[in-house]
Formats: C-alpha cells, sequence, structure tokens
C-alpha cells in the first residue's frame, strides 16, 4: 500500500508543481459593434478644398497661413489658419496671393498637399 501511495504521489506531484507557474488565462472577448460602442477611435484623415488668400509663408518651418473660405468637406467655416506644407508646394505662391489649395487633415494638424493661383 506504501509503494502504491509513494507512486501516486511521484506521479502526481510533478503534475501539480508545473502547473503552479501557469498564470490563469483570461478569457479573450471577442470585438463586435456593442463591445466597441463608446470607445474612442483615432480620426480618419480627411481631404478638402479650398479657396483663400497668403498671409504668411516660413520656408524655414514648412509652413504656409491661408485666409480660407468655407471648407464644406471638413465642415470647416471661413478663418485664417497656417498649416504645415513642403517647400515644392510653396514654391510657385507669394504673400497676398489669391489661391485655390488641398489640404489634408488628420484632426488635429493640417497639411497642404496642393496649391495654386486662382484661375
Amino acid at each position: 500500500m506504501k509503494k502504491l501511495v509513494l507512486m501516486a504521489a511521484a506521479v502526481v506531484l510533478p503534475m501539480v508543481l508545473a502547473g503552479c507557474d501557469k498564470k490563469a488565462e483570461t478569457p479573450k472577448a471577442e470585438a463586435s459593434a456593442d463591445a466597441m460602442e463608446g470607445m474612442a477611435m483615432p480620426a480618419e484623415a480627411k481631404h478638402g478644398k479650398g479657396i483663400g488668400t497668403v498671409t504668411a509663408i516660413d520656408p524655414a518651418k514648412g509652413t504656409v497661413t491661408l485666409d480660407h473660405s468655407e471648407i464644406p468637406e471638413l465642415q470647416w467655416p471661413a478663418m485664417k489658419m497656417g498649416f504645415a506644407a513642403k517647400p515644392d508646394v510653396l514654391k510657385d505662391v507669394k504673400v497676398g496671393d489669391r489661391v485655390t489649395f488641398e489640404i489634408d487633415w488628420d484632426g488635429k494638424a493640417g497639411t497642404v498637399t496642393a496649391i495654386g493661383l486662382e484661375p
């Protein structure tokens, strides 16, 4: 009988000890529309087109300030605002020019992707 108990202990004890190192697994929740409701989602980049007047250009900082009319695609009223722009986009415009422009907006900052003199 002692042998039987010792053999059982020899088999069971390593299994019990091995289980002590394992962390409890948390069931993974599946994403659903209900589970995601109310969660903050990253803003989707939007693209808009506008008409405005160049009021400032800073090639060193890569910025342009535009006093623009309403931009319906972005649901913006007319305003004066600064944007990032690559030097090659700004090469043909100067302060005071009336321009058409395209902008990408990520919810925090805008980048002028195209700009040209208004026809």
